[in-house]
């Protein structure tokens, strides 16, 4: 597991592994926009811990909320880093790992302001576009990473109770926990290869 809060994600990983009476998850203190310049310290940390990788879940999101007109281009750019640039460069370094996997799963978190159709909301047009832009890269790479085996798939998640949407929404109560949508993401990395591949799929109760 990967994530800039190192705080946290080691209190997730020692529950993880609390829970299944064996060290199965490993933190991984690491802020992803950093890539470019770490690159060879990341791939070094993660071939440390994993030789294989089965699946990869591209959940990491920036959400910056305000008006079009008030955007600057800087925010607009951090997004676009974080919701498409990082799972991009994270599905480039684990390809070579995912060679010897009978898994070999992709699974990318958009988001259903960036789902074609769907309603769209003030102060969201550039997270919503850089979602969508990951839903077209992930259409993309499906056919460019099908001689290797990688099935690869958008979950277009609606809104569920995370401390994002609470910041960019503090009035707004989520139909969906983290948890219960943790249980079909679960599932999905799992199983979700065997029916789907190259796919963006809405996930929610709502729109978004």
């Amino acid at each position: 597991m990967v994530s800039r809060n190192k705080k946290e994600l080691e209190k997730v990983a020692e529950a993880c592994n609390r829970n299944a009476g064996k060290s199965l998850a490993c933190a991984i203190p690491f802020d992803l926009t950093d890539l470019p310049d770490l690159e060879t310290e990341f791939i070094s940390q993660l071939k440390t811990n994993t030789s294989i990788v089965d699946a990869l879940f591209n959940n990491a999101g920036q959400l910056i909320r305000k008006p079009f007109d008030k955007t600057a281009i800087q925010d607009a750019r951090k997004m676009f880093e974080v919701n498409l640039f990082v799972p991009a460069q994270l599905i480039r370094i684990c390809l070579p790992l995912m060679s010897e996997s009978t898994l070999k799963h992709v699974v990318n978190v958009t988001s259903m302001g960036g789902y074609q159709g769907s309603e769209k909301f003030s102060g969201l047009s550039y997270y919503s576009a850089s979602k969508a832009a990951l839903g077209n890269l992930t259409e993309c790479l499906a056919v460019e990473l099908k001689e290797e085996g990688v099935k690869i798939n958008a979950l277009a998640i609606g809104a569920v109770q995370t401390e994002m949407l609470a910041e960019a929404f503090p009035d707004y109560k989520a139909p969906l926990e983290p948890l219960q949508m943790a249980e079909f993401i679960k599932w999905f990395i799992l199983k979700g290869a065997g029916f789907f591949n190259g796919k963006i799929l809405p996930v929610s109760l709502s729109t978004p």
